[in-house]
């Protein structure tokens, strides 16, 4: 099990915190804050609640967390180590120097620093090549964007082995081709910041006002397609050349105050901070942390159901977990985590919610017996034709369901199967369903080829040699 070190376990360190356990490392935390483990631990819950709903299959087996007050044991064995300490270079230094002196040498040590370069945290190093900025962006359990900037006496073998190890807890390192202060996406943020702060200052807009203008117009664009790209559509058919002709010149008009900060006087700071508790006032931090995440979450599948900008990272990364493995002499066909937006009204799993886990069930054990993309692109396919489904349990956020799938018939253009869904040890839902072979170009009752009609009548015959399940064959009644 790979180990990762975190030093300084505030916001940002228990975010990477998370991100490393809930991807299967080992994870150690040193931090002299007598009430860190209570605050990493709210937002790990956070993490634990959120991050699995992003994957349709099960994230690998959480890691072992642990805390030390000895900086030595705490990166004894850590392949990766991730400095999250406050943002003052003395202090950063002296990490480092603490550091250098007990951890190995081909650890890497990651920096959340958004502001410093990595030649002025190399300074004075015993080692500098080890040292690489890695921001994240909070919550760093969810947002995969980290941008690694090296400095010129940066080793290009270390930074793309710390690139592999970031890719592999689903993340979306991005290199810096340069040092500069505040690296990439702060600079855009610093530029907006100043804006909104004149824009309150003013008296043109309050602080939910600039937020509305965001959230319900460009932040949408953004998310799914950057800046750039956006202007290239806005540019119409002739592209980022046109856009750059009709809207350049605006670029010389005096909009901007970017080169001018307002004075944070108490009048102005008062005035933020009343705007800001009569716009968001009533949630409590954690209570904004979870809608902030359930939002987040939400977006990225669906950017995922589509294969787009963050939600193809997520699907990329999902498509390097562990297949299902075969559970109890049946086959396991689904193992995956509730996601948020599965709960209904009741605070439980949708009943269409149930349909969709046993149809991904069906679907994985297609697959299994050769009915897979390639089969159907071919011109068969099997077509459901009845469905009956028992909910025997409550299912919440955060469970981990598994379906394991049991052949009732499986010969001639017949395929009975019945599925039964476990959280734990406890069955809560039970899916059968009779599928008929078809031919997608009669879209009538057509025989399997033999291969799948071979596979499919060794799973029933392994299967017959079992109990039938409870409840098959049933139909909606009274017992």
């Amino acid at each position: 099990m790979p180990v990762a070190a975190i030093i300084g376990g505030g916001v940002i360190g228990g975010g990477w915190a998370a991100r490393f356990l809930l991807n299967g490392w080992d994870v150690r935390v040193f931090d002299p804050d007598p009430e860190a483990e209570r605050k990493l631990g709210e937002v790990l819950a956070n993490a634990r609640r959120s991050l699995p709903g992003l994957y349709e299959r099960a994230l690998p087996a959480e890691g072992r967390l642990s805390f030390h007050s000895d900086l030595a044991e705490a990166v004894d064995g850590a392949t990766w180590v991730q400095e999250s300490v406050p943002e003052r270079l003395d202090i950063k230094h002296r990490v480092y120097a603490d550091l250098q002196e007990v951890c190995s040498e081909e650890a890497v040590i990651g920096s959340s620093t958004s502001g410093f370069k990595p030649s002025e945290l190399q300074e004075g190093a015993a080692r500098p090549k080890q040292i690489v900025v890695t921001h994240p962006f909070n919550p760093v359990y969810l947002l995969p964007l980290v941008e690694v900037v090296p400095s010129v006496v940066s080793d290009d073998a270390f930074v793309e082995r710390a690139f592999e190890i970031l890719r592999s807890v689903g993340m979306h390192p991005l290199r810096v081709r340069q040092e500069i202060d505040a690296h990439i996406a702060d600079r855009f943020l610093e530029a907006v910041w100043r804006e909104a702060l004149w824009l309150v200052k003013d008296g043109v807009a309050t602080t939910g006002e600039i937020d509305d203008a965001i959230r319900y117009g460009f932040g949408l664009r953004w998310a799914q397609m950057g800046l750039f790209e956006t202007y290239r559509i806005a540019g119409g058919e002739a592209g980022m050349k046109h856009f750059i002709a009709q809207f350049g010149p605006a670029l010389a008009w005096p909009w901007t105050k970017l080169m001018d900060v307002p004075e944070l006087t108490d009048e102005l700071i008062d005035m933020i901070a009343s705007q800001s508790d009569e716009q968001s006032g009533a949630h409590s931090i954690r209570e904004l942390e979870r809608i902030r995440d359930e939002n987040l979450v939400s977006m990225m599948r669906a950017l995922k159901a589509r294969r787009w900008g963050a939600g193809k990272l997520i699907a990329d990364h999902e498509a390097s977990f562990p297949e299902t493995e075969q559970g109890e002499g049946l086959s396991e066909t689904v193992r995956r985590t509730v996601p948020l937006d599965w709960v209904d009204y009741n605070g439980h799993m949708n009943e269409a919610r149930y349909l969709q886990a046993f149809g991904d069930a069906t679907d994985r054990f297609m697959e299994m017996i050769g009915c897979d993309a390639a089969y159907i692109a071919a011109g068969g396919s099997y077509f459901t034709a009845e469905t009956h489904i028992r909910h025997l349990g409550e299912v919440n956020i955060g469970s981990e369901i598994r379906i394991l799938t049991q052949v009732l018939e499986g010969a001639g253009k017949k395929m009975h199967l019945f599925h039964s869904m476990y959280v734990g040890d406890e069955v809560v839902a039970t899916g059968e369903h009779m599928m008929i072979h078809v031919s997608l170009e009669t879209r009538r009752a057509s025989p399997p080829s033999d291969a799948i009609a071979e596979t499919l009548e060794g799973y029933a015959t392994a299967h017959a040699k079992l109990l039938r399940p409870e409840g098959a064959g049933r139909a909606v009644g009274v017992r």
